[in-house]
């Protein structure tokens, strides 16, 4: 895996070892960036499924202020931290393992405000739909806050009351769906 672009363009990046992880493939993170590219700059991010950290890690190269990394795996949070190192950005950077919910409950009571927030969890866990209302419950998202959450092509997540989905695209058997909360506007 490496970083596509921004200050560690070409850098590589260490995804954990095992097969519980499943990085999000060169291909669709281009695509996701390309899509997302000016909604990146000064944006605080949660990564919150993150694995290696790599869509966190590609964001802060692309300009986001800081980010927050969460993965429960012991591999997975051994290479966000050898990453985060490795492109230098420990000053930029939290790392959680804790489970999902009780992350986001940290995120919210250390005043954390997401204007970008990466969901991959494990794509048969069908843990979409709660994640994003736990996420509004909770206050952690910034007002005009972007959720993007990778899943299954066939199995693609309800959208929550209160949110509207903003784009859909499908890469074979995995599709990213992009979601905002309503404004009322």
């Amino acid at each position: 895996m490496r970083i596509i672009a921004g200050t560690k363009r070409g850098m590589t990046i260490r995804a954990p070892k095992g097969m519980d992880t499943r990085p999000t493939l060169d291909r669709v993170k281009e695509s996701l960036f390309g899509i997302i590219q000016f909604d990146i700059a000064g944006r605080t991010v949660l990564d919150l499924f993150a694995g290696s950290g790599n869509l966190g890690l590609e964001a802060l190269s692309r300009g986001a202020e800081h980010a927050v990394f969460n993965d429960m795996g012991r591999e997975s949070t051994a290479a966000i931290r050898a990453n985060i190192e490795k492109l230098g950005f420990e000053s930029k950077s939290i790392v959680y393992s804790l489970d999902y919910r009780a992350a986001i409950q940290a995120a919210a009571r250390a005043g954390l405000r997401f204007g970008l927030v990466f969901l991959d969890p494990p794509y048969k866990a069908e843990l979409l739909e709660n994640t994003l209302l736990l996420l509004r419950e909770t206050g952690v998202l910034a007002p005009g806050c972007l959720i993007i959450a990778e899943h299954a092509h066939a199995l693609p997540p309800e959208t929550p009351a209160g949110f509207i989905l903003r784009d859909r695209r499908k890469y074979g058997d995995a599709a990213i769906s992009i979601f905002k909360e309503e404004t009322g506007t």
